[in-house]
């Protein structure tokens, strides 16, 4: 009986076994730019073990309403303008860090593109930070 559904439905096995395959082999964590995420609890951690610096990629109207300590405001939308910004930390591990924690993995993909290699986001954005409670700087 079985083996009869299996003949007649092959492709749901297929699609099954395709889905299940993409699942193993997924990189897991990584974002569409090709960034790595973090929690709001690995940030500290990743910013002090390897001199990383933090990229708030958030207006700077949102960026003033709080924003986590000794980041750097580069707003999304005038990144690629101001990427000589970022040139003295070509060597270092960016942290990118935005609202939601959507906006991250765009700019991931336009440091990735510009030669900046060790990318990290905050998976869940400064919603995650607040959310877990950890301080932000107002102004």
């Amino acid at each position: 009986m079985f083996l009869e559904f299996a003949m007649e439905n092959w492709y749901l096995f297929v699609m099954l076994t395709a889905i299940l395959l993409l699942l193993a082999f997924d990189p897991g964590g990584r974002t569409a730019g090709g960034a790595t995420k973090i929690s709001a609890g690995q940030l500290p951690q990743i910013q002090a073990r390897k001199s990383a610096v933090l990229v708030d990629i958030r207006s700077n109207a949102e960026y003033s309403k709080g924003h986590i300590e000794q980041s750097l405001n580069l707003p999304l939308e005038s990144l690629e303008s101001n990427l000589k910004k970022l040139n003295k930390h070509r060597g270092k591990p960016l942290i990118l860090v935005c609202q939601s924690g959507m906006r991250s993995g765009k700019a991931a993909g336009i440091l990735k593109k510009n030669q900046f290699s060790e990318l990290y986001v905050l998976d869940g954005g400064v919603a995650s930070w607040s959310k877990e409670n950890l301080p932000l700087i107002k102004g």
